[in-house]
């Protein structure tokens, strides 16, 4: 799994997390949905997220990484 499609796959868990918990416990937990919308958003324009570095610290690599461009990876 790359670091792209960890962060979609995080973002769309948190969202529809956050849905559940704002139907079934309190409707303030819609502001953790704005907060990921947010978040996604500025992501957009300046391709970082802080979930992008957890995700690289458990060692999710790059999409556009192969054995070929390593060295332009950091590897």
């Amino acid at each position: 799994m790359t670091v792209e499609r960890g962060l979609r796959l995080m973002a769309g868990a948190m969202v529809l997390l956050s849905l559940a918990l704002t139907y079934y416990v309190s409707h303030y937990w819609v502001w953790l949905t704005v907060f990921i919308g947010l978040n996604l958003l500025q992501s957009a324009f300046s391709n970082w997220c802080p979930a992008m570095a957890i995700l690289r610290a458990m060692g999710l690599k790059e999409a556009g990484c192969s054995a070929s461009s390593a060295t332009q990876c950091g590897q």
